[in-house]
């Protein structure tokens, strides 16, 4: 990528995503957003003043479905891509189920990142799961952070709850409280929140505690008009229309004609997803309880794909079970087709215009609708409309006056509009040209990515200086690229003890300091330290040492990232793995030699004790937590601390976390320490720094491949050791500088 045009990211982690051929309807998270992404993706890639845009999904390599899936980049258009990132193991896992893994889908985008060689100008996230890694990615890089609810939590507890489920049963099956909570905090955080309609914010926003903290703004999603054109094309020019398009009718004529007693009636269609709240018993009652209904037409209700019923979720398998039980229980053989599958990409447009010319009516049935992208796809093909009354249709219906509008709950509401488009050929023509000419003015992509510019524009004034290298503002220490920018474009990491290594001779260490800033763009650097954050920072405010690219604090337990001190939540989820700190402080609470440290010395992944150095404390120590088979790691320093850790835990561990975050190669991290708490990191592979100041505990490292012992002490043995190792060039005031430093 060149950066003279705009990199957006789009994030839509769960459904089963692909550029051609779209499962929809295959199970409740492969519905219409699918759909909406695919095709914002190819829509804002033909901007001109964008460059690349990348449509980040999961990664599935599942043999219960498509290998297309586990395809790591697949092109949508000559600027759009599908980058699919893998998290959570291979197979494929509904969307409740990713939320434990987010955090690593989170550190592996950023190794796509690295590289990539650029950062993301903008970044979209879309449902929770979507907006939660956009946001902290946002965050990570200081980029535009929009999002796109497309359905809300609480509002969709609400429902669950009317329905009669119970709120355990709620929280156990649909995560909704981790949900809900990161809903919070996208929308206190994004500063563009995108809906398709003005009941969204109302109705669905308006029911968070951070409502008022939003921005938001109503644009409609639209629709590929080359796809969903008139029914009566096929009158004027059906010489171009192309095969698969004239196979597909051949083949959905065929299925529909299986079901229908007289398939010369005019049909009523539904299309949806098998979900509770789709309604789809509403319809068929709304048919089965009209015998006039009946007899001027038929019905057919395609929901989603299926194979074998009795395999399906729970959810689904409901709702199919029971449209079957009322197929039989309203007699409707010969008048309902179910067909158990079609093909989105051909057979759908192909669906709405045999259904417009058969003089039929598309009907949405659900109860609520946020949006109804279906309504706006029948309408283009010149099918009348009937959709709840309740969400998005009342825009559609507002601005293309295309159908009728009812309350969804009640099947003879249904029956009735149904019935009146059905025998007013009158009604039926206008509502169908209506929709035909509403749908092009009101719901192209074009205007719909115009507006989003537009808008983000009016968030970000600065927007217009994004993705020009050249016009992008310099930093200092005292202001930064964000930590994200700063990982992914440096060459070197170096990371330093602070206590006898970083601070010990103030004028070594300001000249580290000044080279350390004067190579900011090839050398990010970072601390690695026993103290709590809080005494760390202490240590550094005492000392005017600017806050690092990297803190890494009590035992390498906790990671933060300057300058605004953000916690790395990967490596908090990473650690916790068999940590179970009660019952460590259980079995070690007999032992009287063990005096528990001070509050503040406490840690969620460190629990500290003073013990005094003797050989048989420590084996007692280790036999106890053996015996209760508690997976931890036990440290003792100084001959009088004692810290025990997550088993994953430690400074070196954590330094190899970053490593593989960002893509630092080993020969391109240098450790510093000076005492035997370091050794663990001095020997990671890395680059090793050993000062001349340090302890005997570090002696025995002499000999070991990749470990450099300075002649100079503290923070000159660091200079000693970027020059060694090449991190800084070994020009002549370099080494002049070093031979002017204090030799032990």
């Amino acid at each position: 990528m060149s950066g003279k045009g705009l990199y957006i990211q789009l994030f839509s982690l769960h459904g089963l995503i692909r550029g051609h051929a779209q499962e929809m309807g295959r199970d409740a998270d492969t519905g219409g957003q699918v759909k909406y992404v695919l095709e914002l993706a190819r829509a804002v890639a033909q901007r001109e003043d964008v460059e690349q845009v990348d449509l980040v999904t999961r990664l599935i390599k599942d043999k219960a479905v498509s290998p297309d899936y586990s395809k790591e980049i697949e092109p949508l258009s000559e600027k759009a891509r599908i980058v699919r990132i893998q998290c959570g193991g291979r197979k494929y896992l509904r969307k409740e189920l990713l939320w434990p893994h987010l955090e690593e889908f989170i550190d592996k985008t950023i190794k796509y990142l690295k590289k990539q060689q650029r950062t993301p100008d903008i970044i979209h996230g879309h449902y929770a799961d979507g907006g939660y890694v956009a946001k902290e990615l946002a965050k990570a890089f200081d980029v535009p952070f929009i999002f796109t609810g497309h359905s809300m939590g609480r509002n969709k507890r609400d429902k669950l709850l009317a329905d009669g489920l119970s709120e355990q049963r709620i929280n156990k099956q649909y995560k909704m409280d981790t949900r809900i909570q990161a809903e919070e905090r996208i929308i206190e955080k994004a500063r563009l929140i995108i809906t398709s309609t003005q009941q969204e914010i109302d109705k669905q926003y308006g029911l968070y505690k951070n409502f008022k903290n939003g921005h938001y703004v109503v644009i409609p999603p639209g629709i590929d008009l080359e796809t969903f054109y008139p029914y009566y094309n096929y009158h004027f020019d059906s010489e171009n229309v192309p095969e698969e398009i004239k196979q597909a009718r051949v083949a959905l004529s065929k299925e529909l004609q299986r079901f229908w007693g007289h398939p010369d009636k005019p049909f009523i269609l539904a299309l949806c997803r098998p979900d509770q709240r789709k309604n789809i018993t509403g319809l068929i009652k709304a048919y089965g309880m009209d015998p006039e209904l009946q007899a001027i037409a038929n019905l057919a209700v395609f929901a989603g794909l299926r194979q074998n019923i009795a395999e399906m979720e729970e959810n689904e398998r409901a709702v199919l079970t029971d449209m079957l039980l009322q197929m039989d229980k309203y007699d409707l053989y010969g008048k309902l087709a179910i067909p158990k599958k079609h093909d989105f990409e051909t057979e759908v447009p192909e669906l709405y215009r045999l259904c417009a010319e058969s003089r039929g009516v598309f009907v949405n049935p659900a109860l609520v609708e946020p949006f109804g992208l279906t309504l706006i796809e029948a309408s283009a093909c010149g099918l009348p409309i009937v959709a709840t009354n309740d969400g998005g249709p009342e825009d559609i219906v507002k601005n293309c006056a295309n159908g009728i509008l009812v309350d969804a709950r009640k099947p003879s509401e249904i029956a009735a509009a149904v019935n009146s488009i059905l025998i007013n050929d009158e009604q039926w023509d206008e509502f169908s040209n209506n929709g035909i000419n509403g749908v092009r003015k009101h719901y192209s992509w074009t205007s719909h990515c115009h507006t989003m510019i537009q808008s983000l524009g009016e968030a970000y004034p600065d927007l217009e200086t994004i993705g020009m290298p050249d016009e992008r503002m310099k930093y200092t220490f005292s202001k930064r690229p964000p930590f994200g920018k700063r990982l992914t474009s440096s060459n070197y990491l170096m990371i330093t003890d602070i206590d006898n290594t970083l601070i010990g001779d103030n004028d070594s260490m300001d000249r580290l300091l000044m080279l350390l800033e004067q190579y900011r763009d090839s050398i990010a650097w970072g601390v690695a330290t026993g103290r709590s954050l809080e005494l760390t920072l202490e240590a550094m405010t005492e000392y005017n040492i600017p806050v690092p690219d990297i803190i890494i604090c009590s035992v390498g337990t906790e990671i933060y990232y300057g300058p605004d001190l953000r916690m790395d939540k990967g490596w908090q989820q990473h650690i916790s793995n068999k940590w179970k700190p009660e019952q460590i402080k259980s079995a070690l609470q007999a032992l009287d030699f063990l005096t528990p440290q001070e509050a503040e010395g406490q840690r969620a992944h460190k629990i500290s004790y003073y013990m005094d150095d003797k050989t048989d404390y420590l084996d007692e120590i280790h036999r106890k937590l053996t015996e209760e088979k508690l997976s931890c790691r036990v440290i003792h320093s100084h001959g009088q601390f004692l810290d025990i850790l997550p088993k994953r835990a430690s400074k070196g561990k954590a330094i190899k976390y970053l490593k593989y975050k960002y893509e630092f190669p080993s020969i391109k991290v240098m450790v510093a320490g000076d005492s035997g708490n370091d050794e663990d990191m001095i020997r990671g592979r890395n680059n090793g720094l050993v000062v001349a100041n340090h302890s005997e505990e570090l002696a025995k490292l002499r000999g070991k491949d990749r470990v450099f012992f300075s002649s100079k002490m503290y923070a000159a043995g660091i200079i000693d050791g970027l020059l060694h190792y090449g991190f800084i060039p070994p020009h002549e005031d370099r080494i002049q500088l070093i031979k002017e430093l204090p030799t032990r």
